[in-house]
């Protein structure tokens, strides 16, 4: 098989395409997103949110209503369980995160259980890449479009949130509102990304991007381009392997933006493992020349 051959032959299927359209969509997305997660050490209430949501996408498809009523409803019912078990016993934040999503989580798994359906329920923990239809593509490009647009519009809000959020209410700002606009946002985004890899994984995409992206620059602008620049770059190598290996095309999505992140935690140039040896040997070299030829 040539080149050409390797990028064309999947395209020549309509599932294949849907699935690149949606594998783009949940990756730009959830690299957006993961700068001001990252930013803000929200990790592990990405985690949380992002499994909380099940037994809400569950609820809905049973009466009939959109997914993403039932995420974000439940996606804020687990940040306010977290605020009542911190805010009122000795339980940390950490232990309180771990046992609310966690028991949100396996509500959702009793209940897609318990839930007769004529689909197999389990796409929404593992995910169905191949399996998008016309509809759920519409769905994901509509709630996929109106989180980016709402990320890039408040961006400057939400940046001065994630850095200071004593200046931001100084300035009339509320941070309160600014937190709670980005978990919103971010049940949306694990509705968008749920498709592709399903419950399980989307916390990936949801930190790894963003967390790569902050190891090349120190400015968060730049971090705005190269998180979704790198992301659907790994989608598309992701999809494209898990096609040619027949292996499971939402894992190896994922398995590839975890294998670009080892990449730039190894050898980028200023924040790398191996990088800041090497630039470090350079400079002692420099050093050292510099210092036989003033002799």
């Amino acid at each position: 098989m040539d080149v050409i051959d390797f990028f064309v032959d999947p395209l020549r299927y309509d599932f294949m395409v849907r699935a690149l359209i949606t594998t783009l969509i949940a990756a730009v997305v959830c690299a957006v997103l993961s700068c001001w997660l990252v930013l803000i050490g929200w990790s592990l209430m990405g985690d949380a949110v992002s499994h909380a949501v099940l037994p809400g996408v569950v609820l809905a498809y049973i009466v009939g209503a959109p997914f993403a009523i039932g995420a974000v409803i439940f996606g804020f019912l687990a940040v306010a369980l977290i605020g009542l078990v911190r805010d009122t016993s000795r339980v940390k934040e950490d232990a309180a995160i771990g046992i609310v999503f966690s028991t949100l989580f396996a509500l959702g798994l009793v209940l897609v259980s318990v839930t007769p359906s004529q689909t197999d329920l389990n796409h929404i923990i593992f995910g169905n890449l191949l399996g998008v239809s016309r509809s759920d593509l519409v769905q994901i490009s509509i709630l996929g479009a109106f989180v980016f647009v709402a990320l890039i519009v408040k961006r400057r809000d939400f940046t001065l949130y994630a850095f200071d959020p004593t200046h931001a209410h100084a300035i009339g700002l509320n941070p309160r509102l600014l937190g709670a606009a980005l978990l919103g946002l971010q049940a949306l985004t694990a509705v968008v990304a749920l498709q592709a890899v399903g419950v399980i994984l989307v916390v990936a995409m949801l930190i790894i991007p963003g967390a790569t992206a902050y190891l090349l620059t120190d400015s968060f602008h730049r971090m705005l381009v190269i998180a979704p620049a790198i992301s659907a770059s790994c989608a598309v190598i992701g999809l494209y392997l898990s096609y040619h290996l027949d292996t499971a095309s939402g894992g190896m999505v994922v398995l590839s933006q975890g294998a670009a992140f080892a990449l730039v935690y190894l050898f980028a140039p200023r924040q790398g493992v191996i990088g800041r040896r090497i630039t470090a040997s350079r400079r002692r070299r420099a050093s050292a020349a510099a210092a036989v030829a003033d002799r």
